[in-house]
Protein backbone atom coordinates (compact mmCIF):
# COMPACT_ATOMS: atom_id res chain seq x y z
CA UNK A 1 0.00 0.00 0.00
CA UNK A 2 1.23 3.49 -0.86
CA UNK A 3 -0.10 6.49 1.06
CA UNK A 4 0.38 10.23 0.64
CA UNK A 5 0.52 12.43 3.73
CA UNK A 6 -0.16 16.14 3.18
CA UNK A 7 0.82 17.96 6.37
CA UNK A 8 2.79 21.17 6.95
CA UNK A 9 4.08 20.32 10.45
CA UNK A 10 7.46 18.56 10.15
CA UNK A 11 7.07 17.11 13.65
CA UNK A 12 3.63 15.66 12.92
CA UNK A 13 4.86 14.31 9.57
CA UNK A 14 7.60 12.46 11.40
CA UNK A 15 5.23 11.01 14.02
CA UNK A 16 2.67 9.89 11.44
CA UNK A 17 5.42 8.47 9.23
CA UNK A 18 6.66 6.30 12.10
CA UNK A 19 3.13 5.02 12.68
CA UNK A 20 2.27 4.37 9.03
CA UNK A 21 5.62 2.85 8.08
CA UNK A 22 5.50 0.73 11.23
CA UNK A 23 2.30 -0.78 9.80
CA UNK A 24 4.27 -1.82 6.73
CA UNK A 25 2.87 0.79 4.34
CA UNK A 26 4.89 3.00 2.04
CA UNK A 27 4.46 6.71 2.73
CA UNK A 28 5.20 9.78 0.62
CA UNK A 29 4.96 13.21 2.22
CA UNK A 30 4.10 16.71 1.06
CA UNK A 31 4.20 19.93 3.05
CA UNK A 32 1.70 21.90 0.98
CA UNK A 33 -0.72 21.92 -1.94
CA UNK A 34 1.90 22.37 -4.66
CA UNK A 35 3.97 19.44 -3.41
CA UNK A 36 0.83 17.32 -3.05
CA UNK A 37 -0.29 18.06 -6.61
CA UNK A 38 3.20 17.15 -7.88
CA UNK A 39 3.12 13.87 -5.96
CA UNK A 40 -0.37 12.98 -7.19
CA UNK A 41 0.68 13.69 -10.76
CA UNK A 42 3.73 11.46 -10.40
CA UNK A 43 2.31 8.40 -8.64
CA UNK A 44 -0.82 6.43 -7.79
CA UNK A 45 -1.89 6.28 -4.15
CA UNK A 46 -4.17 3.97 -2.21
CA UNK A 47 -5.02 6.64 0.39
CA UNK A 48 -4.41 10.35 1.02
CA UNK A 49 -4.01 11.62 4.60
CA UNK A 50 -4.89 15.28 4.27
CA UNK A 51 -4.42 18.24 6.60
CA UNK A 52 -6.60 21.25 5.79
CA UNK A 53 -4.66 24.25 7.11
CA UNK A 54 -1.73 24.32 4.69
CA UNK A 55 0.72 27.19 4.10
CA UNK A 56 -0.26 27.62 0.44
CA UNK A 57 -3.99 27.07 0.66
CA UNK A 58 -6.83 24.96 2.04
CA UNK A 59 -6.69 21.18 1.80
CA UNK A 60 -10.35 21.20 0.80
CA UNK A 61 -9.33 22.83 -2.48
CA UNK A 62 -7.10 19.85 -3.25
CA UNK A 63 -9.90 17.48 -2.30
CA UNK A 64 -12.40 19.25 -4.55
CA UNK A 65 -9.90 19.21 -7.44
CA UNK A 66 -9.44 15.45 -7.03
CA UNK A 67 -13.16 14.80 -7.13
CA UNK A 68 -13.73 17.15 -10.08
CA UNK A 69 -11.32 15.08 -12.16
CA UNK A 70 -13.06 11.86 -11.03
CA UNK A 71 -10.10 10.68 -8.95
CA UNK A 72 -11.56 8.06 -6.53
CA UNK A 73 -8.51 7.89 -4.23
CA UNK A 74 -9.83 7.68 -0.64
CA UNK A 75 -9.04 10.70 1.53
CA UNK A 76 -8.84 10.78 5.31
CA UNK A 77 -8.88 14.36 6.61
CA UNK A 78 -6.65 15.05 9.63
CA UNK A 79 -7.39 18.47 11.08
CA UNK A 80 -7.93 20.58 14.17
CA UNK A 81 -11.23 21.80 12.67
CA UNK A 82 -13.57 19.75 14.80
CA UNK A 83 -16.86 21.65 14.66
CA UNK A 84 -19.80 19.77 13.18
CA UNK A 85 -20.28 22.21 10.28
CA UNK A 86 -16.56 21.98 9.46
CA UNK A 87 -16.71 18.18 9.41
CA UNK A 88 -19.76 18.36 7.16
CA UNK A 89 -17.91 20.72 4.80
CA UNK A 90 -15.00 18.28 4.58
CA UNK A 91 -17.25 15.32 3.85
CA UNK A 92 -19.23 17.31 1.28
CA UNK A 93 -15.97 18.31 -0.43
CA UNK A 94 -15.17 14.64 -1.01
CA UNK A 95 -13.50 13.35 2.16
CA UNK A 96 -14.16 9.69 2.94
CA UNK A 97 -13.49 10.06 6.66
CA UNK A 98 -12.57 12.74 9.18
CA UNK A 99 -10.22 12.57 12.19
CA UNK A 100 -9.71 15.56 14.45
CA UNK A 101 -6.39 16.45 16.07
CA UNK A 102 -5.06 15.37 18.46
CA UNK A 103 -5.81 11.75 17.59
CA UNK A 104 -4.73 8.32 18.74
CA UNK A 105 -2.29 6.56 16.39
CA UNK A 106 -4.20 3.30 16.76
CA UNK A 107 -7.40 4.99 15.62
CA UNK A 108 -5.57 6.55 12.67
CA UNK A 109 -4.42 3.11 11.51
CA UNK A 110 -7.87 1.58 12.09
CA UNK A 111 -9.59 4.28 10.03
CA UNK A 112 -6.95 3.95 7.30
CA UNK A 113 -7.43 0.17 7.18
CA UNK A 114 -11.20 0.62 6.90
CA UNK A 115 -10.82 3.00 3.96
CA UNK A 116 -8.29 0.75 2.25
CA UNK A 117 -10.70 -2.18 2.54
CA UNK A 118 -13.44 -0.12 0.91
CA UNK A 119 -11.21 1.26 -1.84
CA UNK A 120 -11.73 0.10 -5.45
CA UNK A 121 -9.74 -3.02 -6.28
CA UNK A 122 -8.74 -1.74 -9.71
CA UNK A 123 -4.98 -1.79 -10.09
CA UNK A 124 -2.97 1.25 -11.06
CA UNK A 125 -2.49 1.29 -14.85
CA UNK A 126 0.73 -0.16 -16.22
CA UNK A 127 2.95 2.53 -17.75
CA UNK A 128 4.43 1.99 -21.20
CA UNK A 129 6.83 3.94 -23.41
CA UNK A 130 8.46 2.34 -26.42
CA UNK A 131 9.27 -1.22 -25.35
CA UNK A 132 9.63 -0.09 -21.74
CA UNK A 133 7.00 -1.25 -19.25
CA UNK A 134 6.55 -0.35 -15.57
CA UNK A 135 3.92 -1.83 -13.28
CA UNK A 136 3.30 0.51 -10.28
CA UNK A 137 1.52 -2.28 -8.39
CA UNK A 138 4.48 -4.69 -8.44
CA UNK A 139 7.30 -2.18 -9.13
CA UNK A 140 8.47 -4.42 -11.99
CA UNK A 141 10.35 -2.79 -14.86
CA UNK A 142 10.78 -4.71 -18.10
CA UNK A 143 11.68 -4.40 -21.77
CA UNK A 144 10.09 -6.84 -24.21
CA UNK A 145 9.42 -9.18 -21.30
CA UNK A 146 12.97 -9.02 -19.89
CA UNK A 147 13.21 -7.69 -16.33
CA UNK A 148 15.32 -4.59 -15.71
CA UNK A 149 16.71 -4.43 -12.17
CA UNK A 150 16.58 -0.91 -10.72
CA UNK A 151 17.06 0.52 -7.24
CA UNK A 152 14.14 2.23 -5.43
CA UNK A 153 15.24 5.79 -6.35
CA UNK A 154 15.85 4.76 -9.97
CA UNK A 155 12.40 3.15 -10.18
CA UNK A 156 10.80 6.24 -8.65
CA UNK A 157 12.55 8.53 -11.13
CA UNK A 158 11.55 6.29 -14.04
CA UNK A 159 7.92 6.22 -12.88
CA UNK A 160 7.81 10.00 -12.77
CA UNK A 161 9.36 10.33 -16.24
CA UNK A 162 7.06 7.66 -17.71
CA UNK A 163 3.98 9.39 -16.30
CA UNK A 164 5.11 12.53 -18.12
CA UNK A 165 6.50 10.78 -21.23
CA UNK A 166 6.90 13.21 -24.10
CA UNK A 167 6.69 16.19 -21.74
CA UNK A 168 9.37 17.94 -19.72
CA UNK A 169 9.53 17.24 -16.00
CA UNK A 170 11.09 20.31 -14.33
CA UNK A 171 14.30 19.58 -12.44
CA UNK A 172 12.94 21.18 -9.29
CA UNK A 173 9.79 19.12 -9.54
CA UNK A 174 11.82 15.91 -9.80
CA UNK A 175 13.79 16.91 -6.71
CA UNK A 176 10.56 17.50 -4.78
CA UNK A 177 8.97 14.24 -5.89
CA UNK A 178 12.04 12.23 -4.83
CA UNK A 179 12.53 14.05 -1.54
CA UNK A 180 10.93 11.29 0.57
CA UNK A 181 13.79 8.92 -0.28
CA UNK A 182 16.96 8.81 1.78
CA UNK A 183 19.95 10.55 0.23
CA UNK A 184 20.50 13.83 -1.51
CA UNK A 185 18.01 15.34 -3.92
CA UNK A 186 20.16 18.25 -5.08
CA UNK A 187 20.51 19.05 -8.78
CA UNK A 188 23.85 17.22 -8.93
CA UNK A 189 22.43 14.19 -7.11
CA UNK A 190 19.50 14.05 -9.54
CA UNK A 191 21.87 14.21 -12.52
CA UNK A 192 23.93 11.32 -11.10
CA UNK A 193 20.77 9.34 -10.44
CA UNK A 194 19.56 9.81 -14.02
CA UNK A 195 23.00 8.93 -15.37
CA UNK A 196 22.79 5.57 -13.57
CA UNK A 197 19.26 5.08 -14.85
CA UNK A 198 20.33 5.88 -18.43
CA UNK A 199 23.16 3.31 -18.24
CA UNK A 200 20.86 0.56 -17.00
CA UNK A 201 18.20 1.28 -19.63
CA UNK A 202 20.83 1.51 -22.39
CA UNK A 203 21.57 -2.19 -21.89
CA UNK A 204 18.10 -2.95 -23.30
CA UNK A 205 16.36 -2.03 -26.59
CA UNK A 206 13.73 0.11 -24.88
CA UNK A 207 13.18 2.49 -27.79
CA UNK A 208 13.35 5.40 -25.36
CA UNK A 209 15.84 8.01 -24.22
CA UNK A 210 16.05 10.28 -21.18
CA UNK A 211 16.79 13.72 -22.56
CA UNK A 212 18.15 16.65 -20.57
CA UNK A 213 16.43 19.88 -21.50
CA UNK A 214 19.13 22.29 -20.43
CA UNK A 215 18.04 24.79 -17.82
CA UNK A 216 14.56 23.25 -17.58
CA UNK A 217 14.48 19.57 -16.67
CA UNK A 218 14.24 16.09 -18.16
CA UNK A 219 12.03 14.23 -20.60
CA UNK A 220 11.53 10.59 -21.51
CA UNK A 221 10.91 10.38 -25.23
CA UNK A 222 10.44 7.51 -27.63
CA UNK A 223 13.24 7.13 -30.18
CA UNK A 224 11.57 4.59 -32.42
CA UNK A 225 14.77 2.54 -32.38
Amino acid sequence: MRLLLVEDSARLRQLIAETVQGAGWRLDMAGGLDEAEAALAAASYDLVLLDLGLPDGDGLDLLRALRRRKDPTPALVLTARGAVDERIAGLDAGADDYLTKPFNNGELLARARALLRRAPLSAAPVLEAGALRYDPATHEVSCNGTAIVLGPRERAALEILMRHAGRVTPKRGLETMLSHFEGETSANAIELLLSRLRRKLAAHPTGTAIVTVRGVGYMLRETGA
